[in-house]
């Protein structure tokens, strides 16, 4: 039941939606429709699932243990509805766990959801869902994407309690970063709701059914952007209240009560984040709400990280730690081993010690231990002066023996210990991402596979086509870095890194994060060492100038300025 409630895709409830005009085609751009040629006067019919002839398109007899394309068996279904249905499946041929939407190829919206797939696809964003596969053969559409079975939905998270401030900065963050992305490739959600956003056993949220979610119930909007705005307020309103910021209930949640119109957070509940409520009440400027204390709306994604930009950044709580219990005394105390134990209220008498040898055979004794002990300091005297002279001919090589080079003062105490990366996120500031998935060849342990940027045609300095390229690392537990190495394939003139250190594996932004080293080289090893003494989880690895190399047979097609990297080791 757990894998079912975190991964099955949300298609099915309706829940709190408000009402939108029904025009599947128009989900991917401002009043742009993707497919313009298609008739859409008939809206409605559009919306209802018919199949253009007045009749319903009934979803295949599919069932248990079926096969698509001999690859994809079908386990679990998980939605019905509207002439589609929605799969628990596994892949057969790479034995993982995906999810299927499958409906009839006579659909009245099977193209739309092939186009919202395959447009999806392509933008290869790692904080969305991703979509594998969209299909067309035998009759059948079909649309398969990852399934997360360690992700948590934020429905579920905000069934016992509010998230954290922390935790509610780092969710609308990143769901703001990644539609804004999307947004700027011409795609649109539509249907963002909790049950589409999910956290992840690493933290990172996942954003899951672009465009697809909309396309397969024919939801459209007239200003998407707008729309998905709106739908990220709404988040972040239920997140900080645990409330649906409309009257009606949803997603688990209770509504705002009838009459009040939208209040703040910080109204409806104590103690909220003043700043975070703020920026809720911005995104859901719509239908009479104004901005709270006057601050400009934010009606798209853009705007609305560059007002999470110039936030005061929330830190994450102190861990707490438990006060240890007091000391508590044992009964075995020294000299009652083998005594019958006292009886209640009996006084015990206390046996005064004999004074320390005060006879005549003490005081003998004494004397005798005192001479022992200046006979061994003079003979001990005696040996470390005649050690001392067979070793002075040797003196000036041993001092020069133990003089460290280069300038390191007892560096050998300090030993560099190395520390392992526990997981990895390419970093997108501006425009595409180079190739996120190949990120974990960075630190595979094979120095022949590499993580590549893009082949760019000028340079060395990346900007001002983009800020910067790289890949953010988790060591596991904040970490005082020491330095960071890469061994690159290519040299010349010149590569430059920085290195980053981020509160999450996904950052929103790179002001976000803090630099702590900087090199550059002109060969195919770069050291970067941590000029700043901070502990960190998470390290940006941040390339924003890369070499002119020629044509590479193995990896690029034609010459360019372009970097690749086989290894990145840490040391602390």
């Amino acid at each position: 039941m757990a894998e079912r409630s975190t991964a099955a895709v949300d298609v099915a409830d309706n829940s709190g939606e408000q009402p939108l005009t029904a025009k599947a085609d128009q989900s991917t751009a401002d009043g742009v429709a993707m497919n313009p040629e298609r008739d859409t006067d008939n809206d409605e019919a559009q919306g209802s699932g018919s199949d253009g002839s007045g009749r319903k398109a009934s979803p295949p007899e599919l069932h248990s243990g079926h096969k698509l394309a001999r690859r994809y068996r079908l386990e679990e279904c998980v939605t019905r509805l509207d002439g589609f249905s929605s799969w628990r499946a596994v892949d057969e041929k790479l034995r993982r766990a995906v999810g299927v939407h499958i409906l009839p190829a006579e659909h009245v919206r099977a193209r739309s959801v092939l186009a919202a797939a395959r447009s999806s696809a392509l933008l290869g964003d790692p904080r969305f869902v991703q979509v594998l596969d969209a299909v067309e053969e035998n009759d059948l559409v079909y649309v398969v994407h990852e399934w997360l079975p360690d992700a948590t939905e934020l429905t579920t998270l905000l069934t016992n309690a509010p998230l954290e401030p922390h935790d509610a900065y780092q969710m609308v963050s990143q769901v703001a970063s990644a539609m804004a992305a999307a947004h700027r490739e011409g795609l649109a959600h539509l249907r963002l709701n909790p049950n589409a956003v999910l956290r992840a056993s690493t933290g990172q949220w996942r954003i899951r059914g672009l465009a697809v979610n909309a396309a397969l119930r024919g939801i459209s909007s007239d200003t998407p952007q707008r729309t998905d705005t709106e739908a990220i307020g709404a988040l972040l309103y239920a997140a900080l209240t645990q409330r649906w910021p409309y009257e009606s209930d949803a997603y688990g949640l209770s509504g705002l009560p009838k009459g009040v119109g939208l209040i703040a957070p910080d109204q409806v509940r104590a103690g909220i984040h003043r700043g975070l409520s703020e920026l809720a009440m911005r995104a859901l400027v719509n239908d009479g709400a104004t901005a709270s204390r006057h601050e400009a709306p934010c009606t798209t994604p853009e705007e609305l990280v560059k007002a999470i930009g110039e936030m005061p950044r929330i830190r994450p709580p102190e861990p707490a730690f438990t006060t240890p219990p007091e000391y508590q005394r044992t009964t075995y105390q020294q000299g009652t081993y083998g005594r019958p134990a006292p009886h209640p209220g009996a006084t015990q008498p206390l046996t005064t010690p004999p004074p320390p040898l005060q006879s005549r055979t003490g005081k003998a004794l004494k004397w005798a231990v005192s001479a022992l002990l200046i006979a061994a300091l003079g003979l001990g005297s005696w040996q470390l002066a005649d050690a001392l002279m067979n070793q002075s001919g040797k003196s000036d090589d041993t001092n020069r023996s133990q003089t460290t080079g280069d300038g390191d003062k007892g560096g050998a105490n300090h030993k560099q210990t190395a520390i392992n990366i526990q997981g990895s996120q390419e970093f997108v500031a501006k425009g595409d991402a180079q190739h996120p998935g190949d990120v974990q060849k960075t630190y595979d342990g094979d120095p022949s596979s590499y993580w590549r940027t893009k082949s760019f045609t000028e340079g060395p300095s990346i900007a001002p086509l983009k800020p910067g390229v790289g890949i953010v690392y988790d060591l596991g537990s904040p970490t005082k870095l020491g330095t960071a190495t890469l061994d690159m394939r290519y040299g010349g003139d010149h590569t430059t890194v920085e290195l980053y250190a981020a509160d999450s594996l996904t950052p929103p932004s790179l002001d976000s994060m803090q630099q702590i080293g900087k090199v550059t080289t002109t060969t195919n090893t770069a050291t970067v060492k941590v000029t700043k003494s901070v502990k960190t989880r998470y390290v940006l690895v941040w390339l924003t100038a890369v070499p002119n190399s020629g044509y590479d047979s193995t990896l690029y097609a034609g010459a360019g300025y372009k970097q690749a990297i086989g290894e990145v080791k840490f040391t602390g």
